[in-house]
């Protein structure tokens, strides 16, 4: 029984290292592809418009509420002690900092890792990947470069939007109910953002970027079992991009405040 136990313990071990490993490959390889002709430019535009222009509402709306409901708390704590006129201070850190990227990143990875796992597993389980094989196209190069591209040049416009949006939910916030000077609230939200800040801010997409096109496209080319693996994977690729963004975020915030 003992030895039973300690044989599944090695085989779920060995195959966590080798899921591991195959994600690192498929990484590499999507990478290397970039400086490997064809490049397909199409695909890639096509990827852009769907997680960029497509993401765009949820993003929006997001961020607006993000940065309201971050004013209604901050100023309910600051009255306590008599510095109001810092919340656009506190909303502009939290949003730029954290909230932002991390926000945008997991509203993406829920609607385009799923989305990218479920479209390449159904083209797995039709064979139609197999077909691509058959006529000398490389999958990866095919469907995963222009999809990790097309994820790491929009995440971070997304969060750029994001950030000022949650801003402006906060002007209105702080305006309309706090009642506070629209200046002082652009003005300390302006002065409260460094270059620290900022580059912490953008830096966190295009890694969260990477996560999110790798891990859809990974599920995606490791479905098993028919339609019900393509649901499946889609719903494996939306929790480990999520789990995968916020453990990537909190090891980058450790590196950034120990840098700056």
């Amino acid at each position: 029984m003992a030895d039973t136990s300690s044989n599944l313990l090695a085989d779920a071990i060995k195959q966590r290292v080798l899921a591991v490993q195959e994600f690192t490959l498929l990484g590499l390889r999507a990478i290397a592809n970039l400086g490997r002709p064809p490049i397909y430019w199409n695909d890639m535009m096509a990827q852009m418009d769907i997680i960029g222009v497509g993401s765009l509402p949820i993003t929006l709306l997001t961020g607006f509420f993000t940065g309201a409901v971050l004013a209604l708390q901050m100023s309910k704590t600051l009255t306590t002690f008599g510095q109001v006129n810092l919340t656009g201070q506190l909303v502009a850190l939290s949003l730029v900092r954290e909230l932002g990227p991390t926000l945008t990143s997991l509203m993406v990875a829920g609607r385009c890792a799923s989305g990218m796992a479920s479209e390449i597993g159904s083209m797995l389980v039709t064979e139609q990947i197999d077909a691509m094989r058959a006529l000398g196209t490389d999958p990866i190069k095919k469907l995963v470069t222009p999809r990790l591209v097309a994820t790491v040049l929009m995440l971070p416009l997304l969060t750029i939007v994001s950030d000022f949006v949650g801003l402006c939910g906060g002007f209105v916030v702080a305006n309309f109910i706090i009642r506070l000077n629209p200046v002082e609230y652009w003005t300390t939200a302006y002065q409260a953002l460094g270059f620290a800040d900022v580059f912490q801010g953008l830096l966190k997409p295009f890694v969260f970027a990477f996560i999110v096109a790798l891990v859809g496209c990974y599920y995606g080319l490791n479905t098993r079992g028919g339609t019900q693996g393509v649901g499946r994977a889609t719903t494996q690729a939306m929790v480990a991009a999520s789990v995968l963004i916020l453990t990537a975020n909190f090891f980058l915030t450790r590196i950034m405040l120990g840098t700056f």
